[in-house]
């Protein structure tokens, strides 16, 4: 029999924070972090007060995608982080505290889980509706300290339609699941192209097998997400599509995917 995970910490809530939102994977190379912005972004066009933690430690996403490369973080005088503002979001990244975007991180476990916890927990967020995190791939020591730590009040699993990816999201559910995390949904990325001339749908990757594997684990797919090249164009501009084209269908699918999200806010 399986046993009951424990954490052997209080889990606290961040000041401030009504509802923080994990943003998982079970491998890299699924969109992720461009998910996660996007989330972000449209629950903010939403109305709602959003922070964005990338807390990808290894590969921080958030300076190229939300077009805040060489910004630098500082803290205020009760040595609180102050996040940087982008699109309505207040954003920190390790990426604001490295010399520069191609330095490495070579950091060994205590001090990446204590940098986690500073960016968390030692940040001047204010008061937020939500903070969406965007977690490193796979089911490492991020994840299982701020399961440890935190009180999180739901994780979304990204993935493709790809076998290869679906066997590896398996794990991110049951990683969630071992912590007591509540698991809101599978956002099924790159799921189909649409030809600009005809606007028929391309199921590229293939089709229904994100349905039949959320059905399995008993989940919610919350929505698919088209193959758009304006995504990756913007991503490397810092301009994400639901702010440059929030009419898009790519940045409506973000908007729905938030709208069901944020009916349970309260």
């Amino acid at each position: 029999m399986e046993q009951k995970f424990q954490s052997p910490f209080p889990r606290q809530r961040v000041k401030g924070i009504r509802k923080i939102i994990l943003v998982g994977s079970g491998k890299g190379g699924v969109g992720k972090s461009t998910v996660a912005v996007n989330l972000a972004l449209a629950l903010s066009y939403l109305g709602n007060e959003v922070g964005f933690l990338d807390a990808d430690i290894y590969g921080p996403s958030a300076p190229t995608l939300l077009g805040l490369k060489g910004e630098r973080i500082s803290a205020n005088e009760n040595n609180k982080l102050i996040p940087i503002g982008r699109y309505g979001l207040k954003v920190v990244s390790i990426g604001f505290m490295l010399p520069s975007e191609d330095t490495p991180l070579i950091w060994r476990g205590p001090m990446l889980l204590k940098a986690v916890s500073q960016m968390l927990f030692d940040t001047d967020w204010g008061i937020l509706d939500y903070l969406v995190v965007d977690l490193p791939p796979g089911t490492g020591d991020v994840q299982l300290t701020l399961a440890q730590t935190t009180i999180i009040d739901g994780a979304i699993v990204v993935t493709t339609p790809q076998d290869l990816s679906l066997v590896d999201v398996k794990k991110a559910v049951n990683m969630f699941k071992r912590v007591e995390v509540p698991i809101l949904g599978v956002v099924e990325n790159m799921a189909y192209f649409i030809c600009p001339d005809s606007k028929k749908k391309y199921y590229i990757f293939g089709k229904g097998k994100t349905l039949e594997f959320a059905r399995t684990y008993n989940l919610k797919v919350l929505g698919s997400i088209p193959i758009d090249p304006r995504i990756a164009e913007g991503g490397d501009l810092g301009l994400p599509i639901v702010v440059e084209e929030p009419e898009s269908e790519v940045a409506k699918a973000f908007i729905n995917i938030a709208k069901l999200i944020d009916k349970g806010k309260d």
